[in-house]
């Protein structure tokens, strides 16, 4: 059987002899572009996409299949004579995919035998478009382990990928492998790219086939110089559009050739001025997308049921966190009851202890004490009659008379201490706060939350940062206000008022008890 081949070019002006004279055609076979590693390169302008979409017509022409990765947009004018899915980000391509759609590509690509334009040009983040290359790669390499089935992808701007500086992420190192290994299973790749200088040499060493249009740039004609040879690096700088030095394995010799114009839609050409007119292009059918289409359905909805879940979850931390929020605010506020609840007890006990005892009276005790006077059942008149009672005959009996009457009072203080109404505790408290706490409590009460400068300076205090949180400690260590987040306090008299009845009061009588100390509290106007 005669080997399949294409025609891409005509042996150019001034190059004869054995290689043919000029204007003979030039023929490529087709299992060497398929299967091998190619590399094709030339300044901007040079014609190197023109050569590869030559070469690409020509194998569609005969139904190979070919991938191509654009990375610039210029390759979806081969829709003008061929059907070719063209998928990627843009909504101009047939379907928009995602790494979730390698496997189906390459199915359809080396199953279905459909050419492809895998488009990575729309993607705004270039992270984006490597991750797809990167999966539909490794699937197809996986794919033709099995199917061994020649196929060419074709990877623009190359250099992007695997570059000569630097170390090789994960696209760079799937698309070498595929280069070193792939050829044995029947998966070609060609390169190509405008600076051959920033391609890694290891990849151009290794190619079996080579295009090289017009350079200029000193640094890409030395690498010419290194491969091919310094007459052929001083030539390239003359090379015409659409000319280049095609070296091959199955060529010993390296050819300077003219390659043809393409016959479709020129989408890479620079703009101009003049108006042009595009084509209308073909697309596949629509149930070879089917598949595709349901994956993108797949994936949207499992992305929306993640979108879903992480909103409920942040729900459920926000709820979590506000539980904690009310718990650790119950905690203090039931030991700052505790606390409350205690001093009472405290003071009732010591005045129990000494009835006639308050303020400056408690100097006199002491005094009296150092005069070694004894404490007769805690009552304490004058030092007269002190003198009077310890000389009065049955002085025994007088004193256990008065233990017993002192011990009965404080039987019952501490009874009344442990009983006293919570109500009755905390207007105890209110009274003994200064003017302007109170009606910075008032003010927290009726119109909080606020911070303690705003309760402050609307209750007639200055704005004085320090005088303000001076008074508000004060409030806050009673009990009387806790913290609402963001610098605000507000008025905690309904949660001290449960923490002291701690459940003997139903929420009607403490909403009573709440409303009775409220209105015992000052307007804000005195």
């Amino acid at each position: 059987m005669p080997e399949e081949i294409i025609d891409v070019a005509e042996v150019s002006e001034g190059q004869g002899g054995e290689d043919g004279e000029p204007g003979d055609a030039v023929e490529m076979p087709v299992v060497e572009l398929l299967t091998g590693r190619g590399f094709v390169t030339g300044k901007s302008g040079s014609g190197k996409s023109n050569t590869m979409s030559v070469i690409a017509e020509k194998l569609l022409d005969g139904g190979y299949p070919v991938m191509l990765v654009d990375t610039d947009g210029e390759y979806y004018g081969l829709k003008e004579e061929y059907e070719l899915l063209h998928a990627g980000a843009d909504d101009e391509c047939d379907i928009q995919v995602n790494p979730e759609h390698a496997g189906k590509l390459a199915k359809l690509a080396l199953e279905d035998n459909v050419p492809i334009i895998l488009d990575v040009s729309g993607y705004l983040n270039e992270e984006d478009g490597k991750e797809l290359l990167t999966a539909v790669a490794k699937q197809l390499f996986a794919k033709e382990k099995k199917l061994k089935k020649p196929f060419l992808m074709v990877v623009e701007e190359v250099h992007e990928y695997i570059p000569e500086g630097g170390g090789l992420d994960e696209c760079g190192r799937m698309l070498i492998k595929v280069g070193k290994r792939g050829r044995k299973h029947g998966l070609g790749i060609a390169g190509i790219s405008q600076r051959p200088a920033d391609v890694k040499k290891d990849f151009i060493t290794q190619c079996d086939w080579l295009v090289w249009h017009r350079l200029t740039w000193n640094n890409d004609t030395k690498v010419v110089g290194r491969i091919l040879g310094s007459d052929y690096a001083e030539a390239i700088e003359e090379m015409g559009d659409g000319e280049g030095f095609l070296v091959t394995d199955w060529s010993e010799q390296t050819r300077r050739v003219q390659f043809h114009r393409k016959q479709t839609f020129d989408a890479g050409a620079t703009p101009g001025l003049e108006d042009f007119e595009r084509p209308d292009l073909k697309s596949v059918s629509d149930d070879l997308v089917s598949d595709l289409k349901e994956i993108s359905k797949e994936e949207s909805l499992r992305e929306d049921k993640i979108d879903e879940l992480r909103k409920e979850l942040q729900e459920k931390e926000n709820h979590i966190t506000d539980l904690e929020r009310q718990l650790r605010e119950a905690r203090e506020m039931e030991e700052v009851a505790d606390k409350f609840a205690k001093a009472m007890l405290d003071q009732s006990r010591n005045r129990r202890a000494n009835p006639y005892i308050d303020g400056g009276e408690q100097a006199n005790l002491g005094a009296y004490e150092q005069q070694g006077v004894p404490n007769s059942g805690g009552r304490i008149d004058s030092p007269t009659d002190i003198e009077t009672d310890t000389k009065k005959t049955g002085t025994d009996t007088a004193e256990g008379e008065a233990n017993q009457e002192s011990e009965s009072e404080a039987n019952e203080s501490e009874e009344t201490a442990e009983n006293r109404p919570p109500l009755d505790a905390i207007r105890e408290q209110l009274d003994a706060l200064e003017p302007v706490e109170r009606r910075m409590l008032a003010f927290y009460l009726r119109d909080g939350p606020a911070t303690p400068e705003d309760a402050h300076v609307a209750t007639g205090g200055t704005d004085d940062r320090e005088i303000a949180y001076s008074h508000n400690r004060t409030l806050r260590q009673r009990g009387f206000v806790q913290h609402a987040g963001g610098g605000e306090y507000v008025a905690a008299l309904p949660s001290l008022l449960a923490a002291l009845t701690d459940g003997e009061m139903d929420d009607e009588d403490r909403q009573e008890a709440l409303s009775t100390v409220a209105g015992e509290l000052p307007d804000l106007g005195e």
